[in-house]
């Protein structure tokens, strides 16, 4: 078995660990309590906030983990998928935190995916003005990137994530054992995550991707390589959040692929495609504007929209899109600065940056090759 793996998101005011551990779950309670681990224990009244289907599966271990260590906990469940990412959830974590009588001094736990974390992170972000919350992830797409960097929020009916705050961890627990009971479309998702650091920041993690056999299933990676893409995953996003918290400059290249694929989400009411098949659909958008630009070759923007495919993600956009709407809707994205669209945009494999000289007519044109024909 992989040995436990630390990964630290230096910052100025609050500094946390990303724990990359197999059988993790079961060392939660202990490891709240471990100074070496979480610099500043929480009290100790814990609400863990999940979905029925992962409670099913992983809540009796970790509150277990956690009463054994001495935490009254209390549990609040939520109705899965982005659809109820909504301020009506909030209000029954808030609800919960009543009930519960959570304190200054009390955590929330968000046990689940990039849902759960995003609410359970912002309850806890608004709740006595801010509380502690510690993120357990349970998919991919969380392990790699929502779990981390303080991303907090839900989504507003006309945008995804227009609602919400920065608020860190105190702690992030990886188990990858638990991906095991993952479906196979939600692993996909992640993986549209993973590529997109190598793309973004790591060459050399692209490449180990592109080396591989198999893509679209946890079960055909061999645990080193999942190791490696657990772990490289987080080293980039820890390493750009360190120097960017609140996402003043460098952090954006985080949004890789997001400006166009947070629109397509909004476009289908989030039900048709998921958030990483999104974002598979927006970097190859954002590939061929490079092409159009300049930016990076063709075969660069090919060997990206292979490895995508590789992994089992569309690369097209849903039959039937206006591609008018897509263009309207990227107005609204959180990105937009001084009435322009921002976007992300590959140097080559390895480096992007972020620009709003993207012509109108650039950005049809890439829509248009992405069509579904």
């Amino acid at each position: 078995m992989t040995a436990t793996s630390f990964v630290t998101v230096d910052l100025p005011q609050q500094s946390y660990q990303v724990a990359i551990a197999p059988q993790g779950l079961d060392h939660l309670g202990p490891w709240l309590q471990d100074p070496e681990i979480v610099a500043k224990s929480p009290g100790k009244r814990i609400l863990l906030v999940s979905n029925p289907a992962i409670f099913k599966h992983y809540g009796d271990r970790v509150v277990a983990s956690l009463e054994t260590a001495g935490f009254q906990v209390a549990v609040c469940l939520l109705p899965p998928g982005e659809r109820y990412k909504t301020l009506n959830s909030i209000q029954k974590i808030y609800d919960a935190a009543l009930a519960h009588h959570l304190e200054r001094s009390s955590c929330i736990v968000a046990l689940g995916g990039g849902v759960i974390g995003d609410m359970a992170g912002f309850a806890a972000a608004t709740w006595l003005r801010g509380i502690a919350v510690v993120q357990v992830p349970t998919s991919l797409l969380a392990m790699v990137d929502a779990s981390m960097g303080g991303k907090t929020g839900v989504n507003h009916p006309q945008g995804k994530n227009l609602i919400g705050a920065f608020h860190q961890p105190r702690l992030v627990l990886i188990d990858p054992q638990v991906l095991r009971t993952l479906p196979a479309r939600e692993f996909r998702a992640g993986m549209a995550e993973v590529i997109k650091y190598g793309i973004i920041w790591d060459a050399d993690l692209f490449e180990q991707l592109e080396a591989a056999k198999r893509l679209d299933q946890v079960r055909y990676l061999p645990e080193e390589l999942l190791h490696t893409i657990l772990t490289r995953s987080c080293q980039a996003k820890a390493h750009v959040v360190s120097k960017d918290e609140k996402e003043a400059g460098l952090r954006a290249i985080l949004n890789y692929g997001h400006t166009i694929g947070h629109a397509v989400e909004s476009l289908t009411g989030y039900k048709l495609v998921n958030h990483g098949e999104a974002v598979g659909i927006g970097m190859v958008a954002a590939g061929h504007i490079a092409v159009q630009l300049g930016m990076w070759t063709a075969a660069e923007s090919d060997r990206q929209t292979a490895l995508i495919q590789k992994t089992g993600l569309p690369t097209q956009l849903p039959a039937g899109m206006d591609l008018d709407a897509i263009v309207a809707a990227l107005s609204h994205d959180k990105k937009v600065l001084d009435g322009q669209v921002r976007f992300i945009l590959p140097q080559s494999i390895g480096t992007a940056i972020v620009t709003d000289q993207v012509p109108a007519t650039v950005v049809q044109e890439a829509l248009t090759a992405i069509a579904c024909q």
